[in-house]
């Protein structure tokens, strides 16, 4: 018998054998997948990754990883930054973003280091798929969760806003963005700048109406050595700050006759000087402003020209205070809790739901960070998961009262949820410009209490 008869026979010839090309392997799995190095760039992203963020391969290479996701864990509890620290791979961590149109999605992610011959971590990798239950969770609330850079809302009012800003942001027109004060317009800015062309450029703000009239000018257009008493070296101003990226001019309702007018030639021509200076210096920069004035009335009062109004109002954006859109609400509050988790390092899951019904009640006079403070308020004193009304500003009263029946003329609570001290007072003022009425406004009182108010506090 022949030996070689009692063992199967074993091809030994391997040149049969095609290596794996292992960049088409990661390229057609079905899940996203992406690379960055030691300085969080991003150096290759998969087909998948492209179906799921939005984004393109040329879109965000070179980009860091921060920049294009958007997680709510990208400052504190990064998987990432975990895996490059520790050297452990990270499996199954549950991770909020948004997509390249702004839509909120949760992505279930693994993470692990890339360590070169040295053992020394050079990057890692993260693969990513959509979480099996966030398409269950957008149908309980009866539509998509949207949010962008901060900006959270599903109302038809926000949903509006969000389908325009890719449109918005991919020109270059001049944006006029409208609403009260606390309503997040300085977020709606920085998100047409973070989504447009000019990205990579600076996003330079600057409040109209925190500087003297004096300073604005310089602060706007810069100045030379010796412009003025104390101008002891030259000195760039906000628009060549802002050359090649954007400008947001907050509060532009506050502006002086004198001043609009040398900002209407700026826009016109494209060009200014600055203050004691000759030379014409090309303006780079696009312009977005915000205001909680109603310029309309402000126009036909001669405190603001029609001319510069209809320049700066290319694209008009109006945002809805929080009492019209109470269906953000407990999307708000589940957005702050997230971030105010990661800054005090605990772990609240949600909100008691008969507190969060009088929340949709009460008229937030000052808006979206009216209830941002009354949120990191609770944080301060919750310890468990649950946030209840004994944890909010003065709405322990609200604990065991029935809501209030849901309907557009009963959506106010008897108080706001703080006290109307000295302290509230002065802020409101500081907040308004001393403006008496405006700052009754945000306090939710009349003009009339008001000033009784102020002298009480001997504040007239």
């Amino acid at each position: 018998m022949n030996p070689s008869n009692d063992k199967p026979s074993v091809d030994t010839d391997t040149r049969s054998i095609e290596p794996v090309d292992y960049r088409h392997l990661v390229e057609t799995l079905p899940e996203g997948v992406f690379t960055v190095d030691d300085q969080w760039r991003i150096t290759s992203f998969n087909k998948t990754a492209e179906t799921i963020t939005g984004y393109s391969q040329p879109d965000v290479l070179g980009r860091r990883c921060w920049e294009i996701f958007r997680a709510d864990v990208c400052r504190c509890d990064c998987p990432m930054a975990m895996a490059m620290k520790t050297g452990k791979t990270r499996f199954d961590q549950e991770v909020c973003t948004f997509n390249r149109h702004g839509k909120r999605q949760t992505l279930m992610v693994n993470v692990s280091a890339i360590q070169n011959e040295k053992g020394n971590v050079v990057g890692a990798v993260e693969t990513f798929r959509a979480a099996l239950w966030d398409a269950r969770k957008n149908a309980l609330l009866g539509t998509n969760a949207y949010g962008i850079k901060g900006i959270v809302g599903k109302s038809e009012s926000m949903r509006s806003v969000f389908s325009i800003l890719p449109d918005v942001a991919a020109s270059l027109a001049s944006v006029l963005i409208c609403g009260e004060s606390g309503t997040g317009k300085d977020l709606v800015a920085r998100a047409i700048h973070d989504m447009s062309p000019r990205r990579k450029g600076p996003f330079v703000a600057v409040n109209c109406a925190s500087l003297a009239e004096s300073l604005l000018e310089s602060e706007l257009f810069g100045h030379e050595k010796g412009a003025f008493t104390g101008a002891e070296r030259a000195k760039p101003g906000r628009f060549e700050m802002a050359n090649g990226g954007t400008l947001f001019l907050d509060e532009i309702g506050e502006l002086k006759p004198e001043l609009q007018v040398k900002l209407l030639r700026v826009i016109e021509q494209r060009e200014f000087e600055r203050v004691g200076g000759t030379r014409a210096i090309p303006m780079g920069a696009r312009i977005i402003s915000a205001t909680h004035q109603n310029l309309s009335a402000a126009m036909i009062g001669n405190r603001f020209r029609k001319d510069l109004y209809y320049r700066l109002r290319t694209v008009p954006i109006d945002i809805a205070p929080l009492r019209e859109r109470p269906d953000d609400i407990p999307l708000l509050v589940d957005h702050f809790i997230r971030q105010f988790n990661c800054r005090y390092e605990k772990t609240v899951r949600s909100m008691d739901p008969k507190v969060l019904d009088n929340l949709q009640t009460y008229h937030w006079p000052g808006n979206v960070r009216e209830l941002e403070r009354c949120i990191e308020h609770a944080f301060v004193f919750v310890k468990g998961p649950v946030i209840f009304a004994r944890h909010l500003p003065d709405l322990r009263e609200m604990e065991d009262a029935p809501p209030p029946p849901r309907h557009p003329q009963s959506r106010r609570i008897s108080s706001p949820p703080f006290r109307i001290d000295r302290k509230a007072i002065m802020t409101a003022l500081a907040d308004t410009g001393g403006r008496r009425e405006a700052a009754a406004r945000a306090l939710g009182i009349s003009r009339t209490s008001m000033w009784r108010r102020m002298k009480q506090y001997g504040l007239l």
